[in-house]
């Protein structure tokens, strides 16, 4: 065993600057979760400032706008997950099916690229794309004689523009997780009910969807413990005043009761409160993708 951990130094030596910037991001930051029982002063720092218990959570329960926020926060998360799930699995089917590995190859990069590009980017290209007045989407409804739609700008349609931009951006990525698990099918599989009569309907529905069932529990399971990460960058990038009331979620109402109106206390509190939640939430789903899916993290 020391033998061992002197050969493996050099090793354990490389994990040093991944550990320190933990350290310093992920564990030291929690020192400033005592603000959420303070009234917090700047000048005084954390440890003169006084102390008022859970004063700041009864406010934060008090106000209307938390409740329509935390309903904001699930209800954009969960359709960003069943979409998330569907989309990708449906496109991941339907490349399977491609023969042309040219094709297929040059789809699969498409779909892949807006994963690399940051939600400032795609931001200001949905702004354009979605313009009331010159914007693609507009032009295209306009032929049919239906008036301009200000997409970013409503409460009733910001909350979809969320999902299907965030599907637009992402799914590529989860295309490729299912296809990874399309190829660990075993083809004689495929043969022999193709021998029986099957068609590619029932092959797909019998064969290709049992057999990659583990993936998509897991991805599926896994998913559930952001319920409460509705996607602060994206957003950030995207919403105004006029679509508080649909777009609102935890990160940006922390961001702005923090940091713009300098409620340090209550900005603190809410985001502890999502904290510990989030906690339960992904304790639960790893508990559920080792019972559902056999998956453990060691």
């Amino acid at each position: 065993m020391k033998r061992s951990a002197v050969s493996n130094f050099p090793l354990h030596l490389l994990l040093l600057p991944a550990v320190i910037l933990v350290l310093i991001y992920s564990y030291g930051p929690m020192l400033g979760i005592v603000i959420a029982f303070e009234k917090y002063m700047p000048t005084k720092g954390f440890f003169r400032s006084e102390w008022v218990g859970l004063k700041h959570f009864h406010y934060i329960l008090s106000l209307s706008d938390t409740m329509e926020v935390l309903r904001n926060t699930v209800f954009i998360s969960v359709m960003k997950i069943i979409a998330g799930v569907i989309v990708p699995l449906t496109v991941s089917l339907l490349l399977n099916e491609v023969r042309h590995r040219v094709f297929k190859r040059s789809v699969q990069s498409l779909i892949y690229l807006p994963h690399f590009l940051s939600w400032v980017i795609l931001g200001g290209v949905l702004i354009d794309i979605l313009s009331p007045s010159t914007g693609i989407v507009n032009t295209f409804l306009g032929l049919f004689g239906i008036e301009p739609i200000y997409f970013l700008g409503e409460n009733r349609w910001f909350p979809y523009v969320l999902v299907v931009s965030d599907i637009w951006k992402e799914f590529g990525f989860s295309t490729i997780l299912y296809l990874a698990a399309l190829t660990g099918i075993n083809p004689a599989l495929y043969e022999a009910s193709f021998m029986d009569g099957a068609g590619r309907l029932r092959q797909t529905w019998h064969i290709t969807l049992p057999g990659i069932r583990p993936i998509i529990v897991l991805l599926l399971t896994l998913s559930l413990g952001n319920v409460l990460n509705a996607g602060f960058e994206q957003v950030f990038n995207l919403y105004s005043a006029q679509v508080y009331d649909s777009g609102d979620i935890i990160d940006t109402y922390v961001y702005r009761m923090g940091l713009i109106s300098a409620q340090y206390g209550p900005a603190t509190a809410i985001g502890l409160f999502k904290s510990v939640v989030s906690l339960v939430l992904i304790s639960t789903t790893y508990y559920l993708a080792y019972k559902l899916a056999k998956y453990r993290i060691f």
